[in-house]
Protein backbone atom coordinates (compact mmCIF):
# COMPACT_ATOMS: atom_id res chain seq x y z
CA UNK A 1 0.00 0.00 0.00
CA UNK A 2 2.89 2.44 0.51
CA UNK A 3 4.57 1.92 -2.41
CA UNK A 4 1.18 2.78 -4.51
CA UNK A 5 0.59 6.11 -2.73
CA UNK A 6 3.97 7.08 -3.08
CA UNK A 7 4.74 9.07 -6.01
CA UNK A 8 8.77 8.13 -7.42
CA UNK A 9 11.26 10.53 -8.16
CA UNK A 10 10.90 10.69 -11.51
CA UNK A 11 7.63 11.26 -12.26
CA UNK A 12 8.15 14.97 -10.42
CA UNK A 13 11.49 15.35 -12.40
CA UNK A 14 9.07 14.88 -15.88
CA UNK A 15 6.98 17.88 -14.73
CA UNK A 16 9.65 20.34 -14.16
CA UNK A 17 8.58 20.51 -10.15
CA UNK A 18 10.18 19.72 -7.40
CA UNK A 19 9.57 18.73 -3.46
CA UNK A 20 10.32 21.91 -2.61
CA UNK A 21 8.51 23.80 -5.50
CA UNK A 22 5.49 21.49 -3.98
CA UNK A 23 6.08 22.55 -0.89
CA UNK A 24 6.15 26.21 -1.62
CA UNK A 25 2.88 26.54 -3.31
CA UNK A 26 4.06 26.04 -6.78
CA UNK A 27 3.43 23.89 -9.68
CA UNK A 28 0.19 21.81 -9.71
CA UNK A 29 0.36 20.65 -6.11
CA UNK A 30 0.93 24.21 -5.14
CA UNK A 31 -2.01 25.58 -7.32
CA UNK A 32 -4.63 22.82 -6.20
CA UNK A 33 -3.67 23.59 -2.32
CA UNK A 34 -3.87 27.22 -2.89
CA UNK A 35 -7.62 27.07 -4.59
CA UNK A 36 -8.62 23.87 -2.00
CA UNK A 37 -7.89 26.68 0.23
CA UNK A 38 -9.80 29.49 -1.17
CA UNK A 39 -12.56 27.09 -1.57
CA UNK A 40 -11.84 25.71 2.12
CA UNK A 41 -12.08 29.47 3.43
CA UNK A 42 -15.36 30.47 1.73
CA UNK A 43 -17.25 33.97 0.62
CA UNK A 44 -16.06 36.63 -2.14
CA UNK A 45 -12.84 38.07 -1.67
CA UNK A 46 -14.28 41.88 -1.85
CA UNK A 47 -15.05 41.34 1.65
CA UNK A 48 -12.24 39.99 3.39
CA UNK A 49 -10.60 42.85 5.35
CA UNK A 50 -6.99 42.39 3.82
CA UNK A 51 -8.70 43.60 0.42
CA UNK A 52 -10.17 46.49 1.89
CA UNK A 53 -7.36 48.90 1.89
CA UNK A 54 -7.18 48.10 -2.69
CA UNK A 55 -10.52 48.41 -3.28
CA UNK A 56 -10.88 51.83 -0.95
CA UNK A 57 -7.81 53.18 -2.99
CA UNK A 58 -9.32 52.39 -6.25
CA UNK A 59 -12.76 53.62 -5.28
CA UNK A 60 -11.58 56.96 -4.09
CA UNK A 61 -9.48 56.80 -7.67
CA UNK A 62 -12.77 55.88 -9.80
CA UNK A 63 -14.54 58.36 -7.51
CA UNK A 64 -12.33 60.82 -8.53
CA UNK A 65 -12.16 60.27 -11.92
CA UNK A 66 -15.69 60.43 -12.40
CA UNK A 67 -16.29 63.64 -10.74
CA UNK A 68 -13.56 64.82 -12.72
CA UNK A 69 -14.87 63.49 -15.81
CA UNK A 70 -18.46 64.96 -14.30
CA UNK A 71 -17.38 68.39 -12.97
CA UNK A 72 -15.21 69.43 -16.49
CA UNK A 73 -16.56 67.59 -19.05
CA UNK A 74 -20.38 66.25 -18.77
CA UNK A 75 -21.47 68.84 -16.40
CA UNK A 76 -20.35 72.19 -18.58
CA UNK A 77 -22.21 70.18 -21.37
CA UNK A 78 -24.98 69.27 -20.24
CA UNK A 79 -25.12 73.07 -18.83
CA UNK A 80 -24.36 74.73 -22.09
CA UNK A 81 -26.70 72.74 -24.02
CA UNK A 82 -29.40 73.73 -21.42
CA UNK A 83 -28.05 77.27 -21.75
CA UNK A 84 -28.26 77.23 -25.50
CA UNK A 85 -31.62 75.20 -25.71
CA UNK A 86 -32.87 78.01 -22.87
CA UNK A 87 -31.25 80.92 -25.11
CA UNK A 88 -32.87 79.64 -28.47
CA UNK A 89 -36.20 79.30 -26.39
CA UNK A 90 -36.15 83.03 -24.95
CA UNK A 91 -34.67 84.08 -28.49
CA UNK A 92 -38.10 82.71 -30.38
CA UNK A 93 -40.51 83.77 -27.99
CA UNK A 94 -38.91 87.24 -28.01
CA UNK A 95 -39.25 87.14 -31.91
CA UNK A 96 -42.93 85.56 -32.01
CA UNK A 97 -43.71 88.78 -29.61
CA UNK A 98 -42.07 90.92 -32.07
CA UNK A 99 -43.51 89.09 -34.86
CA UNK A 100 -46.93 89.59 -32.97
CA UNK A 101 -46.85 92.95 -32.40
CA UNK A 102 -45.35 93.78 -36.04
CA UNK A 103 -48.52 92.22 -36.94
CA UNK A 104 -50.46 94.02 -34.83
CA UNK A 105 -49.11 97.36 -35.52
CA UNK A 106 -50.27 96.51 -39.39
CA UNK A 107 -53.32 95.47 -38.28
CA UNK A 108 -53.97 98.67 -36.63
CA UNK A 109 -52.40 100.70 -39.61
CA UNK A 110 -54.52 98.89 -42.34
CA UNK A 111 -57.85 99.52 -40.03
CA UNK A 112 -56.96 103.16 -39.25
CA UNK A 113 -56.35 103.64 -43.39
CA UNK A 114 -59.80 101.48 -43.90
CA UNK A 115 -61.06 104.19 -41.17
CA UNK A 116 -59.58 107.30 -43.45
CA UNK A 117 -60.57 105.46 -46.61
CA UNK A 118 -64.26 105.17 -45.40
CA UNK A 119 -64.31 108.95 -44.31
CA UNK A 120 -62.59 109.70 -47.49
CA UNK A 121 -65.36 108.23 -49.68
CA UNK A 122 -68.04 109.54 -47.38
CA UNK A 123 -66.64 112.81 -47.61
CA UNK A 124 -66.33 112.89 -51.41
CA UNK A 125 -69.62 111.45 -51.93
CA UNK A 126 -70.72 114.52 -49.84
CA UNK A 127 -68.66 116.96 -51.70
CA UNK A 128 -69.88 115.45 -55.39
CA UNK A 129 -73.56 115.46 -53.93
CA UNK A 130 -73.31 118.91 -53.05
CA UNK A 131 -71.66 119.86 -56.39
CA UNK A 132 -74.08 118.49 -58.08
CA UNK A 133 -77.28 119.88 -56.35
CA UNK A 134 -75.14 123.27 -56.71
CA UNK A 135 -74.69 122.54 -60.27
CA UNK A 136 -78.02 121.68 -60.41
CA UNK A 137 -79.47 124.54 -59.36
CA UNK A 138 -77.09 126.54 -60.95
CA UNK A 139 -78.14 125.04 -64.28
CA UNK A 140 -81.83 124.98 -63.15
CA UNK A 141 -81.30 128.94 -62.74
CA UNK A 142 -79.59 129.21 -66.25
CA UNK A 143 -82.75 127.13 -67.92
CA UNK A 144 -84.82 129.55 -65.73
CA UNK A 145 -83.32 133.09 -67.18
CA UNK A 146 -83.22 131.64 -70.44
CA UNK A 147 -86.78 130.15 -70.56
CA UNK A 148 -87.64 133.48 -68.92
CA UNK A 149 -85.75 135.20 -71.98
CA UNK A 150 -87.42 133.54 -74.39
CA UNK A 151 -90.62 133.97 -72.75
CA UNK A 152 -89.96 137.79 -72.99
CA UNK A 153 -88.55 138.17 -76.97
CA UNK A 154 -91.78 135.97 -77.82
CA UNK A 155 -93.81 138.46 -75.91
CA UNK A 156 -92.07 141.25 -77.35
CA UNK A 157 -92.57 139.43 -80.85
CA UNK A 158 -96.18 139.07 -80.54
CA UNK A 159 -96.93 142.39 -79.40
CA UNK A 160 -94.73 143.55 -82.39
CA UNK A 161 -96.74 141.26 -84.60
CA UNK A 162 -100.38 142.39 -83.58
CA UNK A 163 -99.04 145.74 -83.18
CA UNK A 164 -98.47 145.50 -86.88
CA UNK A 165 -101.50 143.39 -87.95
CA UNK A 166 -103.60 146.16 -86.06
CA UNK A 167 -101.44 148.50 -88.42
CA UNK A 168 -102.61 146.44 -91.03
CA UNK A 169 -106.13 145.77 -89.95
CA UNK A 170 -106.21 149.90 -89.16
CA UNK A 171 -105.29 150.89 -93.09
CA UNK A 172 -107.36 148.08 -94.94
CA UNK A 173 -109.96 149.66 -92.77
CA UNK A 174 -109.51 153.01 -93.99
CA UNK A 175 -109.25 151.99 -97.04
CA UNK A 176 -112.41 150.12 -97.07
CA UNK A 177 -114.53 153.11 -95.63
CA UNK A 178 -113.04 155.47 -97.76
CA UNK A 179 -114.35 153.07 -100.89
CA UNK A 180 -117.56 152.52 -98.96
CA UNK A 181 -117.62 156.57 -98.45
CA UNK A 182 -116.95 157.26 -102.26
CA UNK A 183 -119.30 154.46 -103.93
CA UNK A 184 -121.94 155.78 -101.39
CA UNK A 185 -121.78 159.58 -101.37
CA UNK A 186 -119.71 159.61 -104.91
CA UNK A 187 -116.97 161.81 -102.93
CA UNK A 188 -113.67 160.73 -102.02
CA UNK A 189 -112.58 161.52 -98.59
CA UNK A 190 -108.97 161.97 -97.58
CA UNK A 191 -107.02 159.43 -95.67
CA UNK A 192 -106.23 162.04 -93.07
CA UNK A 193 -110.51 161.94 -92.50
CA UNK A 194 -110.81 158.38 -92.99
CA UNK A 195 -108.34 157.56 -90.26
CA UNK A 196 -109.76 160.82 -87.93
CA UNK A 197 -113.30 159.13 -88.05
CA UNK A 198 -111.63 155.75 -87.38
CA UNK A 199 -109.82 156.76 -84.19
CA UNK A 200 -113.10 158.75 -83.45
CA UNK A 201 -115.21 155.41 -84.07
CA UNK A 202 -112.47 153.77 -81.70
CA UNK A 203 -112.19 156.03 -79.31
CA UNK A 204 -116.19 155.61 -78.78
Amino acid sequence: MAAETTSPPTADLRDGHTAADAAQGHGPAGTTEVAAHGADSGGLPQFKFEYWGGQIVWLFLIFAVLYTLLAKVFVPRLRKIKDDRAATIAAAVTQARSVQAEAEAQAAAAQAEISEAHSRSRRLASDAKTKAASDLAASQKAEDVRLQAQMDEAETRIRGLRDQAMTNVRGIAADTAQAIVEKLTGQKLSTTEVNAALAAQGAV
